[in-house]
């Protein structure tokens, strides 16, 4: 386990390690949260320890494509829903581990996909594991692998704008507005996402949505849709002061509303919309506190997390108080 980094309540009440919500059992899941994640009443056995997960990727070298920088496995659960196990072809899930760098990004990425998904962010199943090690490790639904479904076409932003993966962190959101304008079906309602996406980015203090974490999706309707958020860590917790990845405006910090407001004209969203959008943090900042208090993340992390959610409260509300 990571140090100083609990579910429990402390008072006989324990959190889900799904939803976070309350569990009065010894249970570590609500059943409702297994069977949304596996199908299954009963979390799945997995039988994976930090030491044997290098030696697993390893053998997927060469077979899967999965964005960013952590280590991760692609995973399939067994024709009886009991066992998850390392899939070479049409993994159901992700799975990553603790990272040897950075303390505690599982149970980052956990909280901050919860958080996201509490504002209005289309978010993708997932949940905390434990591996045979004692170690968390978090597990994520893949969005493009519809359970009974073909695999769906996806394009990050990188694919879209015809540019090197290397590239990823030299366009801009103003790039990524004219992606969704040229190749989303129905630009005008993508495009809102795409300012909920990128304005939650630097609420949360996300430095890592860059064009690789950006995707538009095609359904079974071949409709291309911006994908549910993905990759989603507040980095600012491991890497102080950790700029956006894409600038908004041409800056990549001290981003004002007005910058933002003058990105959302750029999408063309009316201010109304994009003011609404831009609220919901502010008013979700409770709930949102309650997420990173019942989270895994070390205490100190817990705390620079909901400082860093009051001061972005702060500089919204006293950016114009009096806003409709």
């Amino acid at each position: 386990m990571v140090e100083g980094a609990s579910l429990d309540a402390g008072s006989g009440t324990n959190f889900c390690w799904s939803c976070l919500g309350d569990l009065f059992a010894p249970d570590r899941y609500h059943v409702r949260c297994l069977l949304a994640l596996f199908g299954t009443k009963q979390p799945p056995e997995l039988d994976i320890n930090l030491a044997k997960f290098h030696t697993a990727a390893l053998a997927m070298a060469g077979h899967v494509s999965l964005s960013g920088n952590q280590r991760k496995l692609s995973l399939s659960l067994s024709a009886d829903r009991k066992t998850l196990q390392v899939s070479l072809e049409s993994g159901q899930y992700i799975l990553k581990p603790q990272a040897q760098t950075f303390p505690a990004l599982p149970e980052n990425e956990h909280v901050t996909r919860l958080m996201a998904g509490a504002v209005g962010i289309e978010v993708p199943r997932c949940a905390l594991i434990e591996l045979t090690d004692g170690s968390r490790a978090y597990i994520v639904e893949r969005f493009d692998r519809p359970r009974g479904g073909r695999k769906l076409r996806q394009e990050d932003f990188c694919q879209l704008a015809e540019i090197s993966p290397k590239q990823k962190y030299d366009g801009s959101a103003e790039l990524c507005a004219r992606l969704v304008r040229r190749f989303a079906s129905e630009p005008l309602v993508e495009m809102l996402k795409l300012l909920r996406q990128l304005y939650f980015a630097w609420w949360v203090g996300n430095g890592d949505l860059h064009l690789k974490n950006l995707s538009l999706l095609a359904g079974g309707d071949d409709i291309w849709r911006l994908s549910p958020a993905y990759d989603a860590l507040a980095t600012h917790l491991v890497l102080p002061d950790d700029p956006l990845a894409l600038p908004v405006g041409g800056k990549r910090s001290n981003v004002g509303l007005d910058t933002w407001l003058a990105f959302a004209r750029y999408c063309d969203i009316p201010t109304a919309a994009a003011l609404r959008v831009m609220r919901e943090p502010g008013l979700q900042v409770l709930h949102l506190d309650r997420l990173v208090d019942r989270s895994a993340l070390p205490q100190d992390q817990k705390v620079a997390q909901r400082e860093h959610l009051a001061q972005r409260t702060a500089m919204f509300t006293s950016a114009n108080p009096s806003l409709p």
